[in-house]
C-alpha cells in the first residue's frame, strides 16, 4: 500500500488543516533579535536602505520565487555580500548549483551568519542569517556536497556580488 495514504496521514492531514484554520497560528520569526546595536534600524530605516523585495526576505523572512536571481547563474571569482549590511558571507568558491533555483553554497565564510530552528512550515528546518544585521537569508540542509555536506539555499535578493 502507498505509504503516503497510511492510517495515520488519512487522519493528521485533515487535522492539521483543521487546526491551521480554525485557530490562525501566529507567525515564527526566527531572526526577531538583532544581533549587532549598530544595526538595530526601525522598519521604516530598513525600507529606505533596501528594495521591496530586498525588505521582504531580509526583514519579513520572506522568500523570492526560485529562478528569479540573476545571481543563481553568477560564475565569476568572487565575494557575496549581505545587502542589508555589506557583511562578506560567501566565496564564490563555495558556490555550486543544486537545481534548486537559488544560489547555492556548501560553507560560509567564517562567523558570517548565525543559524536558528524555524517551524513555520511545522517540520523544523534550520534557518541562517547574516551575523551582523540579523538579515533573513535562506535555510540550510544536509543534502549538500563534500566537504561539509551542506546547502545553503540563500535568496538571491539577500546578496550581492563583487567580483575579484
Amino acid at each position: 500500500m502507498n505509504n503516503f495514504f497510511s492510517r495515520r496521514n488519512f487522519i493528521l492531514i485533515p487535522l492539521a488543516s483543521f487546526l491551521k484554520f480554525f485557530l490562525k497560528p501566529l507567525k515564527v520569526y526566527a531572526a526577531s533579535k538583532e544581533t549587532n546595536e549598530d544595526w538595530s534600524l526601525s522598519k521604516d530605516e530598513w525600507r529606505k536602505r533596501l528594495s521591496p523585495a530586498s525588505f521582504n526576505v531580509l526583514r519579513e523572512e520572506g522568500t523570492e520565487r526560485p529562478f528569479s536571481s540573476a545571481l543563481n547563474d553568477e560564475k565569476r571569482k568572487g565575494i557575496f555580500y549581505c545587502a542589508g549590511c555589506n557583511l562578506a558571507l560567501f566565496s564564490s568558491e563555495n558556490k555550486y548549483n543544486s537545481g534548486t533555483g537559488w544560489p547555492s553554497f556548501w560553507a560560509s565564510l567564517e562567523n558570517a551568519i548565525e543559524t536558528k530552528i524555524d517551524f513555520k512550515l511545522i517540520v523544523p528546518r534550520t534557518e541562517y542569517h547574516c551575523s551582523r544585521c540579523g538579515g533573513h537569508q535562506g535555510h540550510v540542509f544536509n543534502d549538500g556536497p563534500q566537504p561539509t555536506g551542506k546547502r545553503y539555499c540563500n535568496n538571491g535578493v539577500a546578496l550581492t556580488f563583487e567580483p575579484e
